[in-house]
């Protein structure tokens, strides 16, 4: 029986520790780890064998914490969020109080503000954002079902949560970017 008190008892566990989880989201499964920890950072770059000039999406659990890793969140910001039909992350400019190596060379950060109950939970629970990266080598295809991780990516990570394991994911999230000046680019629908 999966037991999501337990799951996140154990994540919050490693995470606390620098280290890595493989993890089900509301979109695709993801690598995480606290997005304040340069080191477990590095982790995930090396796991996936990414350039690091390539940023990364966190997640948060809700308006509140997206305030506190966001020096100005422009105000278009909620009502995308608030009428999005499914998953957005959106990149702000000026991100704060996050590690230096998950800031792009522009300054920028995507930043996802989650509704999956698991990793909302989690995410409060840390109280902090969470890395959520697809479960995948880079360069390679994104995972359709936790069946589809590879090996190198399951022996990779320091903890594999044990839920929705069945369950087809959907697609990555869209990505749509709010400069502070006003721009607004989507990037990915």
């Amino acid at each position: 029986m999966e037991d999501k008190k337990t799951e996140i008892q154990n994540c919050l566990a490693v995470l606390k520790k620098g280290g890595i989880i493989l993890y089900p989201t509301d979109t695709v499964w993801g690598i995480g780890c606290d997005a304040t920890n340069a080191d477990a950072i590095d982790k995930i770059f090396a796991l996936k064998k990414r350039a690091e000039s390539k940023s990364m999406i966190c997640l948060v659990s809700d308006f509140k914490m997206l305030n506190e890793y966001v020096e100005e969140v422009p105000e278009v910001a909620y009502d995308i969020l608030k009428y999005a039909a499914k998953p957005t992350s959106i990149i702000y400019d000026d991100p704060i109080r996050v590690a230096e190596n998950i800031i792009a060379e522009d300054n920028t950060l995507a930043i996802r503000v989650t509704k999956d109950p698991f990793c909302k939970e989690l995410t409060k629970r840390l109280r902090r954002p969470l890395v959520s990266t697809s479960a995948n080598i880079s360069g390679q295809p994104t995972p359709a079902s936790f069946s589809q991780i590879s090996p190198e990516i399951l022996k990779g990570v320091d903890y594999v949560v044990n839920l929705h394991r069945s369950k087809k994911s959907s697609k990555p999230s869209a990505i749509i970017k709010l400069g502070n000046d006003g721009t607004v680019k989507v990037i990915r629908k």
